[in-house]
């Protein structure tokens, strides 16, 4: 028998000074994506690889050290590891300068988050934010932006997902050990740890400060797991998503206000501040807080602060925007509020919204910045209608919340095979010409038999895959191998001939995963075809405590048990970064059916375009931008009041449509090639119409050219000379909003119904302004054709000129307009306030119509 007690000792290898720079490889998440790097430290030990999890700081402290010493001795290992640090040091240029030149040298964004998804490496993501995050910073990275982000720590992450043989979606933390995760920590002069402290309701958390690079860019994380605090505090940190509202309030805090610590403990100054979703709103207060500190009034610091604040929110639904009872604000911010010199009332108006006592992180995110967007065209139109009410009296379609469309990072998911082939036919100077549509026409000059060739062989490396997990998955439920063998029927990488489907994503309802059964009748004509036949792959996770969601889970186990869909409906457990990257490089086609218009963009589309699979889609998200009619296929949706029930009954019948009489006949008209033409050239317009489009390059260039530039010189004017553009604009607001309600407008001019063409039409109007001056409005007439379902953004605006006044109380307003057009036109007159330092013309969300 062993002795009870039992000892470990860890043996690491020496790194030969020959191969001394891995280790400088294996600490920057430039390997994410560059599958040089990767391959890389695969050859060295393939097994071990694997068993890491592709994590090359892990890899690095575990492998022999005879291998090491061998692989000094292997020339064309020695080549490969001298090309990939060839390629490491051209990148990382210090002297280089960045590709994007519209901001100034004294510039420096701040990107708050809280997770990131770069690699399966580093478990601190659980699904799209993240991996938007991870993409937002790579292209950052690629465009040598002046660049640092600000996420969380987290000790076991998201969780890892079994499914056992009912369905039921089991769920296993695992404790990272941060010193095989490509982080180090922040270090002072003196080589200690760099630590700062946040208040926490009545006590201070000690927060310290680690380091990831990707590429150029540096994220830092913050990490409450110290013997410093205590066991409840040190848990702060340890779960993404998990755990109740406090320790949700306790994590954002730490994020928010933690963050703007740290990087003044950095000495870092950010001219434009990014909340990338609500969760980090906390920042604003941390930042106005400094400003009194030094002397400014709140209303002063709200507006330096704000005008170089922007806030991207990614949630369609109002249910899903944080928020918190005024108790537990109470709790965290009692004596906060108080040393801004605002009263409760004040502070609670930061995060208030119509119709609910709580405080609201959305709210405080908007009323903390002055540049707000949603993530497609119809979530930045979703996002004006939830957040209506912060600008009571201005339609949402003109209200400040514009939108970005999400990008993918294409070095990350764009699969090794294409690069080879886009070097061979394009060039290599491809990587440069990423947002040029006129360039990526010449995707329809490769070889329709080499295109092919190329989408069977990742879908042959996507089989390899599944029929692994599979296997696995059948082994822990006890399967027989006869039952693995009827699973893996059409899961053949020899001869990948077989219609393939994609699911995957978060299990939550809205999606709706299950949409594909609302008709087994149909669906078992469409996949049981013998000549035809149809593979579908599931794969996702849901949330721990989202029921409906796992239930979904369970739905899909349920159909794919029926003897008839056996092998063909397969659920994929464990879906994390690594086989979301299979799926989209490997399916041929993308399926997405959300409840429109819950679906705020959708990355996961994009990354299969780009590899030529084809989108079938809800047109919902970045699809209703994406799809031109000749790349893919859309279902339409349904009114958005329209019966639930009804809705999936109609919109599963386009889906099985679409299917039966479009894609799968398409996919099996080979003729003598042994391939259809057609599909390629359809997967072809999909790759050539969404690459130069929806990657994170342009994502990001817009993101500096639309809300950075504009921030960062707005802040800078603010800030100037004691902040007295930042003191002024508080000022005329206070003086705004204490004189609007009194504004009145009224017409002195008799309406004219019909003129010539070319004919002048004189406009005379009286405003009671209630105390302010003409120069504080603008009265302006909105004049359009009359059509049935026209809109604000089709009018042409045409502005009055101040006249004189009438009646010592009012003032004169005058216009004269020659129409442009001919027929019947419809106009509008009405009043704002307004003044030249606002970020936005409409921000005060304050309006008088005629």
């Amino acid at each position: 028998m062993f002795p009870r007690t039992a000892y470990t000792i860890t043996v690491n290898p020496k790194i030969p000074n020959r191969l001394r720079r891995l280790e400088e490889l294996a600490n920057n998440l430039w390997y994410s994506w560059d599958r040089a790097t990767r391959t890389l430290f695969s050859r060295l030990d393939p097994h071990l690889w694997e068993a890491v999890g592709h994590n090359p700081k892990a890899f690095l402290k575990r492998v022999d050290e005879s291998v090491l010493i061998k692989a000094t001795e292997d020339r064309v290992f020695l080549a490969s590891y001298n090309s990939i640090l060839s390629t490491y040091d051209s990148y990382h240029d210090a002297t280089a300068a960045p590709i994007n030149d519209e901001l100034d040298p004294q510039d420096q964004i701040a990107y708050f988050c809280f997770e990131f998804g770069f690699h399966e490496s580093l478990p601190i993501y659980s699904g799209g934010l993240g991996i938007l995050a991870g993409d937002h910073c790579k292209a950052a990275s690629d465009l040598h932006l002046p660049f640092v982000a600000i996420g969380l720590l987290y000790r076991q992450g998201y969780f890892s997902q079994t499914i056992d043989v009912l369905g039921n979606q089991q769920v296993a933390y695992t404790v990272s050990d941060f010193d095989d995760l490509p982080v180090t920590p922040v270090t002072r002069e003196d080589g200690s740890s760099l630590q700062i402290t946040v208040p926490l309701s009545q006590r201070e958390v000690t927060v310290k400060v680690w380091q990831a690079k990707i590429g150029h860019v540096t994220l830092f994380l913050l990490d409450a797991d110290l013997p410093e605090n205590s066991a409840e505090d040190r848990y702060i940190t340890h779960n993404l998503y998990g755990g109740d509202k406090v320790m949700r309030i306790e994590q954002e805090i730490i994020l928010g206000m933690g963050g703007v610590r740290a990087l003044q403990a950095l000495g870092i100054k950010p001219t434009i501040w990014h909340i990338n979703e609500g969760h980090a709103a906390f920042m604003i207060l941390e930042r106005i807080h400094a400003l009194v500190q030094q002397g400014l009034d709140f209303a002063s610091a709200l507006e330096s602060v704000a005008v170089n604040t922007v806030f991207t929110t990614h949630t369609a639904v109002p249910a899903g925007h944080d928020h918190f009872n005024t108790d537990l604000i109470q709790t965290y911010f009692d004596n906060f509020y108080r040393s801004l010199n605002i009263t409760r009332e004040e502070f609670m108006a930061l995060g208030h919204v119509a119709g609910s006592p709580d405080f609201n992180m959305t709210a405080l995110a908007i009323h903390g910045s002055r540049t707000h967007n949603g993530v497609s065209k119809i979530h930045g139109s979703v996002s004006s209608n939830i957040c209506r009410d912060l600008w009571p009296q201005i339609e949402p379609e003109e209200n400040p919340i514009s939108y970005v469309t999400n990008g993918v990072h294409v070095p990350t998911f764009l699969a090794q095979e294409w690069s080879d082939l886009f070097d061979r036919y394009l060039g290599h100077e491809w990587r440069n010409k990423m947002c040029d549509t006129d360039y990526w026409s010449g995707i329809d000059a490769i070889p329709d038999h080499l295109f092919w060739s190329v989408r069977q062989s990742l879908k042959s490396q996507m089989f390899y895959g599944i029929r692994s997990r599979i296997s696995e998955q059948n082994a822990r439920n006890r399967g027989s191998e006869a039952h693995l063998d009827r699973l893996l029927k059409f899961v053949d990488p020899i001869n990948p001939n077989i219609l393939t489907l994609g699911f995957a994503r978060r299990f939550a309802t809205y999606k709706r995963a299950a949409l594909l059964f609302e008709n087994l009748d149909w669906l078992r004509k469409i996949i049981l075809d013998q000549e035809r036949p149809v593979l579908f792959l599931f794969a996702g996770k849901a949330h721990p405590a989202d029921v409906p969601g796992q239930d979904l889970i369970r739905r899909i186990s349920q159909i794919a048990h029926f003897p008839e869909f056996e092998g063909r409906i397969l659920l994929v457990e464990g879906y994390d970064l690594r086989l979301g990257r299979r799926l989209v490089a490997g399916v041929d086609v993308w399926l997405n059916n959300p409840i429109y218009p819950l679906e705020a963009s959708g990355t996961s589309g994009m990354k299969a375009g780009i590899n030529g699979a084809i989108n079938l889609s809800v047109l919902d998200g970045w699809w209703g931008e994406g799809y031109d009619g000749r790349n893919g296929w859309a279902i339409k949706p349904g009114l958005e009041n329209m019966d639930a029930a009804l809705r999936d009954q109609e919109e599963s019948r386009a889906l099985y449509e679409i299917l039966q009489d479009q894609v799968v006949p398409l996919y099996y008209n080979y003729g003598k090639l042994g391939y259809s033409p057609e599909w390629v050239r359809m997967a072809k317009l999909s790759m050539m119409s969404l690459l130069p489009r929806y990657n994170a390059t342009r994502m990001v260039d817009e993101y500096v050219t639309k809300f950075y530039r504009p921030a960062s010189s707005k802040g800078m004017l603010y800030a100037a000379n004691d902040f007295t553009d930042a003191k002024n604009i508080a000022t005329w607001k206070t003086k705004i909003k204490q004189a609007w309600r009194g504004v009145t407008i009224r017409r002195l001019d008799t309406p004219c119904e019909r003129i010539h063409f070319n004919e002048a039409v004189n406009f005379k109007v009286a405003a009671n302004l209630n105390g302010l001056s003409p120069e504080d409005v603008v009265i302006e007439l909105l004049i359009c054709r009359q059509f049935k379902t026209t809109k604000l953004c089709n009018f042409q605006h045409f502005k009055f000129e101040s006249t004189g006044t009438q009646d010592s109380h009012e003032h004169l307003f005058e216009l004269k307009l020659i129409p442009e057009l001919c027929g019947k036109q419809e106009y509008f007159i009405r009043a704002y306030p307004y003044h030249s330092l606002l970020s936005h013309p409409l921000e005060m969300g304050l309006m008088v119509w005629l």
